[in-house]
């Protein structure tokens, strides 16, 4: 860059959203010599770090050792009592920092990123106003994730439900709990607080997690179940109310209704596209990047994580980061692109190798392509799967452990294009398929792949073994 383009401006790149997604992209790009400054209204750290993955985790964790302990003779005449609660709570905040960012910004700091914080919005090219003041920059990249998108149900606004985000930062137990939804952060607050000692109903208008393989939700449901949640398929809420005495009331379509003493709203998210001016520079909100990042239609406007839509998860969104900080680095330093699929400077991996665990118990582990998406796709599909508990080392991982696994195979490549696991800690082996699903490993190399004996990994070989005595 030549000193004239350096001295024209504040910075080389803003990123607006400092979450884990802008934290690296801008520690990428600043590793290339990039003058660059994080814009954050919130904490710095964002959702996974203050009101997502880490406290939902961290709620999750010892209902899961409990029922682990309780499957093995032994170890469940050792488990007596209920859960502490308070100290559930207590560690749930210490993952938070008490909802302090003083460590993500001394981060930021360090790293040699400038912070400023309030509400970052465009106001032109390279002109991020925060404030009453415009800063200047080269590029800009939005990471400004996503946020909750509520159903529109007469009473459901005013009626004080929680969102994810009350509920992960939650003071206390409710008695009981309502949950409308039955996707990833439903699913797993009602294992979280069935554990703590609420009394849970889960409104769901499909099956659980029903954008993955079918079993998948027959599992998730039984296992709900016999922790004494109540499971509603196909209910239809058409008003909801909050009593004078604080109860929440919701009425179904059959006329029907539940009531209880808190109600949390987890329909799904959209990208957090509002009020960030994108109109001012002619972009529409509904973003579209190509696999540097790039916003459609303009060459210094990136969007990446939740934002683009791409795929709404905190680890995919940094993949993405990884690669836009290198890349747009690149670009402002003149450098050569390596824009080639799997390349360093795209995100190839998003379009049929995202990795996604659900940390319900059973673990719901999943990778790549579903029988169903693979077959729209036009791939030759053949399907193999099997019974987790019939391997050693599950049988001796848990009593009457049960699980399933199954993979997605394109017959004329001899590849696998996805893998579902479900059973207890199966989220230990995603990242082996994933691994076969990206180096797109044929079938008879994979069987060079010893598992480990007596592991549940021995399950691959129990997969190969059966896909290939049914291609006989």
């Amino acid at each position: 860059m030549s000193a004239a383009e350096t001295d024209a401006v504040d910075y080389d790149l803003i990123v607006i959203g400092g979450g884990a997604v802008g934290e690296n992209v801008a520690d990428y790009a600043v590793q290339q010599g990039i003058r660059v400054a994080i814009v954050e209204s919130e904490l710095v750290g964002g959702e996974c770090s203050y009101w997502a993955c880490m406290p939902s985790k961290a709620l999750l964790r010892s209902g899961h050792a409990i029922r682990a302990a309780r499957r093995l003779p032994g170890a469940r005449e050792a488990v007596t009592g209920e859960i502490d609660t308070a100290a559930v709570l207590a560690r749930r905040n210490a993952f938070t920092s008490d909802w302090k960012d003083n460590g993500q910004a001394a981060w930021v700091a360090s790293a040699g990123i400038d912070l400023i914080r309030g509400f970052g919005s465009l106001v032109g090219r390279g002109r991020v106003q925060v404030g009453e003041r415009v800063y200047t920059a080269r590029a800009v990249a939005l990471a400004t994730g996503s946020v909750p998108d509520l159903p529109p149900i007469p009473g459901l606004a005013e009626s004080r439900a929680w969102g994810t985000r009350e509920i992960t930062a939650a003071d206390h137990v409710p008695e009981s709990l309502i949950i409308l939804g039955g996707g990833v952060a439903g699913t797993e607050m009602a294992f979280a607080f069935a554990s703590l000692g609420a009394q849970v109903t889960v409104l769901s208008r499909g099956a659980l997690l029903q954008r993955e393989e079918p079993f998948v939700g027959e599992y998730l449901a039984a296992a709900l179940t016999s922790e004494g949640v109540d499971v509603r398929f196909g209910a239809a809420p058409v008003r909801v109310d909050r009593g004078t005495d604080g109860v929440v009331s919701v009425m179904m379509d059959d006329g029907t209704s539940v009531k209880a003493a808190e109600l949390l709203v987890a329909t799904g998210r959209r990208p957090a596209t509002g009020a960030l001016g994108l109109e001012t520079v002619g972009v529409d909100t509904e973003l579209t990047v190509d696999d540097t990042m790039l916003v459609a239609g303009t060459d210094w406007l990136y969007a990446v994580g939740d934002v683009n839509g791409r795929a709404l998860l905190t680890h995919q969104g940094k993949y993405q980061a990884r690669a836009a900080g290198a890349v747009i680095a690149a670009r402002l330093n003149g450098t050569t692109l390596s824009a080639q699929a799997w390349g360093r400077h795209v995100a190839t991996a998003d379009h049929g190798a995202v990795p996604r665990v659900v940390f319900s118990d059973p673990e719901v582990a999943a990778v790549g392509l579903t029988e169903a998406q693979a077959r729209d796709a036009g791939a030759d599909v053949r399907t193999v799967e099997y019974d987790i508990g019939r391997v050693a080392g599950a049988s001796l991982h848990a009593d009457g452990y049960r699980g399933h696994a199954k993979l997605v195979i394109d017959e004329t490549r001899q590849v696998i294009l996805g893998a579902t696991f479900v059973g207890q800690d199966v989220a230990e082996l995603l990242h082996s398929a994933t691994v076969a699903i990206v180096g797109e490993v044929e079938l008879d190399r994979l069987w060079h792949a010893v598992p480990s004996y007596p592991t549940i990994s021995e399950v691959w070989l129990r997969l190969l073994e059966t896909h290939r005595s049914e291609s006989r």
